[in-house]
Protein backbone atom coordinates (compact mmCIF):
# COMPACT_ATOMS: atom_id res chain seq x y z
CA UNK A 1 0.00 0.00 0.00
CA UNK A 2 1.21 3.48 -1.20
CA UNK A 3 0.78 6.37 1.71
CA UNK A 4 -0.16 10.01 -0.04
CA UNK A 5 -0.51 12.63 0.65
CA UNK A 6 -2.54 15.40 -1.96
CA UNK A 7 -3.31 19.02 -1.52
CA UNK A 8 -7.13 19.85 -2.94
CA UNK A 9 -8.16 23.59 -3.70
CA UNK A 10 -10.29 25.25 -5.79
CA UNK A 11 -11.92 28.55 -5.69
CA UNK A 12 -14.71 28.79 -7.88
CA UNK A 13 -18.53 27.50 -7.44
CA UNK A 14 -19.39 26.06 -4.28
CA UNK A 15 -15.89 25.46 -2.95
CA UNK A 16 -16.81 23.13 0.19
CA UNK A 17 -19.15 21.49 -1.83
CA UNK A 18 -16.43 20.50 -4.69
CA UNK A 19 -14.12 19.41 -1.56
CA UNK A 20 -16.37 16.64 -0.32
CA UNK A 21 -17.23 15.57 -4.10
CA UNK A 22 -13.35 15.35 -4.60
CA UNK A 23 -12.70 13.56 -1.72
CA UNK A 24 -15.67 10.79 -2.50
CA UNK A 25 -14.39 10.68 -6.01
CA UNK A 26 -10.40 9.92 -4.78
CA UNK A 27 -12.18 7.46 -2.17
CA UNK A 28 -14.11 5.53 -4.92
CA UNK A 29 -10.99 5.75 -7.83
CA UNK A 30 -7.96 6.37 -6.24
CA UNK A 31 -7.46 4.60 -2.49
CA UNK A 32 -8.69 5.27 1.01
CA UNK A 33 -8.52 8.15 2.35
CA UNK A 34 -7.29 8.06 6.34
CA UNK A 35 -6.81 11.71 7.30
CA UNK A 36 -7.93 14.71 6.39
CA UNK A 37 -6.91 18.17 7.55
CA UNK A 38 -9.71 21.55 7.99
CA UNK A 39 -10.30 23.45 5.49
CA UNK A 40 -8.13 26.20 5.09
CA UNK A 41 -9.16 29.76 3.07
CA UNK A 42 -6.35 31.58 1.25
CA UNK A 43 -5.77 34.23 -1.10
CA UNK A 44 -4.92 33.38 -4.71
CA UNK A 45 -1.57 32.52 -4.40
CA UNK A 46 -0.12 34.09 -7.79
CA UNK A 47 -3.07 35.88 -9.16
CA UNK A 48 -4.44 39.06 -9.09
CA UNK A 49 -7.92 39.85 -7.72
CA UNK A 50 -8.76 36.18 -8.20
CA UNK A 51 -11.56 34.64 -5.28
CA UNK A 52 -10.12 33.39 -2.00
CA UNK A 53 -9.48 29.30 -2.60
CA UNK A 54 -10.57 26.65 -0.08
CA UNK A 55 -7.91 24.03 0.23
CA UNK A 56 -7.30 20.67 2.29
CA UNK A 57 -4.99 18.10 2.22
CA UNK A 58 -5.59 14.29 2.31
CA UNK A 59 -3.95 11.32 3.15
CA UNK A 60 -4.61 8.63 1.04
CA UNK A 61 -3.62 4.34 0.88
CA UNK A 62 -3.69 3.75 -2.63
CA UNK A 63 -2.46 0.12 -4.60
CA UNK A 64 -1.93 2.49 -7.62
CA UNK A 65 1.27 3.47 -8.94
CA UNK A 66 2.32 7.53 -8.82
CA UNK A 67 2.01 7.36 -12.88
CA UNK A 68 -1.70 6.02 -12.31
CA UNK A 69 -2.44 8.13 -9.55
CA UNK A 70 -1.70 11.39 -11.67
CA UNK A 71 -3.71 9.95 -14.19
CA UNK A 72 -6.21 9.11 -12.17
CA UNK A 73 -6.34 12.67 -10.32
CA UNK A 74 -6.69 14.45 -13.65
CA UNK A 75 -9.86 12.76 -14.51
CA UNK A 76 -11.34 13.18 -10.94
CA UNK A 77 -10.50 16.89 -12.04
CA UNK A 78 -11.89 17.37 -15.30
CA UNK A 79 -15.04 15.37 -13.76
CA UNK A 80 -15.67 18.21 -11.51
CA UNK A 81 -15.35 20.73 -14.56
CA UNK A 82 -11.76 21.21 -14.42
CA UNK A 83 -10.43 23.05 -17.44
CA UNK A 84 -7.05 23.95 -18.42
CA UNK A 85 -6.04 26.59 -20.59
CA UNK A 86 -2.20 25.69 -22.44
CA UNK A 87 0.62 28.47 -20.92
CA UNK A 88 -1.47 29.26 -17.99
CA UNK A 89 -0.16 28.26 -14.68
CA UNK A 90 -2.24 30.01 -12.04
CA UNK A 91 -5.92 30.37 -12.93
CA UNK A 92 -9.07 30.26 -10.82
CA UNK A 93 -10.32 26.66 -11.12
CA UNK A 94 -13.12 24.41 -9.64
CA UNK A 95 -10.66 22.46 -8.18
CA UNK A 96 -7.57 21.06 -8.51
CA UNK A 97 -5.44 18.31 -7.23
CA UNK A 98 -1.33 18.04 -6.15
CA UNK A 99 0.38 15.08 -5.45
CA UNK A 100 2.53 16.15 -2.65
CA UNK A 101 4.09 13.27 -1.45
CA UNK A 102 4.09 9.34 -2.66
CA UNK A 103 5.73 7.57 0.32
CA UNK A 104 9.04 9.06 0.53
CA UNK A 105 9.79 8.71 -3.16
CA UNK A 106 11.47 11.39 -5.01
CA UNK A 107 10.08 11.23 -8.94
CA UNK A 108 11.22 12.92 -11.40
CA UNK A 109 9.74 12.81 -15.26
CA UNK A 110 8.25 14.70 -18.23
CA UNK A 111 4.72 14.65 -16.42
CA UNK A 112 5.18 14.21 -12.74
CA UNK A 113 7.53 15.64 -10.00
CA UNK A 114 7.24 14.11 -6.47
CA UNK A 115 7.92 15.85 -4.16
CA UNK A 116 5.38 18.63 -4.87
CA UNK A 117 8.49 20.99 -6.40
CA UNK A 118 6.60 24.50 -4.81
CA UNK A 119 5.24 23.04 -1.37
CA UNK A 120 7.96 24.28 0.83
CA UNK A 121 7.17 27.97 -0.29
CA UNK A 122 3.20 27.92 0.26
CA UNK A 123 1.47 28.10 3.82
CA UNK A 124 -1.63 27.05 2.05
CA UNK A 125 -0.14 23.64 1.45
CA UNK A 126 2.13 23.62 4.88
CA UNK A 127 -0.84 24.53 6.88
CA UNK A 128 -3.26 22.01 6.61
CA UNK A 129 -0.27 19.26 5.85
CA UNK A 130 1.19 20.18 8.99
CA UNK A 131 -2.25 19.41 10.82
CA UNK A 132 -2.33 16.19 9.65
CA UNK A 133 1.41 14.79 9.06
CA UNK A 134 3.62 17.16 10.85
CA UNK A 135 6.90 15.09 11.49
CA UNK A 136 6.26 13.86 7.61
CA UNK A 137 10.24 14.20 6.20
CA UNK A 138 10.46 15.50 3.16
CA UNK A 139 12.78 13.51 1.32
CA UNK A 140 14.60 16.05 -0.63
CA UNK A 141 14.92 18.73 1.99
CA UNK A 142 15.10 16.89 4.96
CA UNK A 143 12.85 18.62 7.38
CA UNK A 144 9.94 18.08 8.94
CA UNK A 145 6.50 19.83 7.73
CA UNK A 146 6.74 21.85 10.93
CA UNK A 147 9.50 23.08 10.38
CA UNK A 148 9.36 23.71 6.29
CA UNK A 149 6.13 25.75 7.85
CA UNK A 150 8.29 27.95 10.45
CA UNK A 151 10.72 28.92 7.36
CA UNK A 152 8.27 29.24 4.61
CA UNK A 153 8.71 32.46 3.07
CA UNK A 154 5.06 32.86 2.43
CA UNK A 155 3.54 35.35 4.28
CA UNK A 156 0.21 35.20 2.76
CA UNK A 157 -2.78 34.43 5.51
CA UNK A 158 -3.86 31.47 5.64
CA UNK A 159 -7.16 30.69 7.86
CA UNK A 160 -8.04 27.56 9.31
CA UNK A 161 -12.13 27.15 8.87
CA UNK A 162 -13.94 24.67 11.16
CA UNK A 163 -13.73 21.27 10.10
CA UNK A 164 -17.30 20.32 7.59
CA UNK A 165 -16.51 16.73 6.73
Amino acid sequence: MNEVYLCLGGNLGDCLANLNKTCGLIGDRAGIITGQSSVYKSQAWGMDKAPDFLNQVVKVESLLSASELIVVLLEIEKIMGRERTAGTRYQDRIMDIDILFYNDEIIKSDTLEIPHPRLHLRNFVLAPLQEIAPNFVHPVLQKTITELLKACPDKGEVKKLSHVF
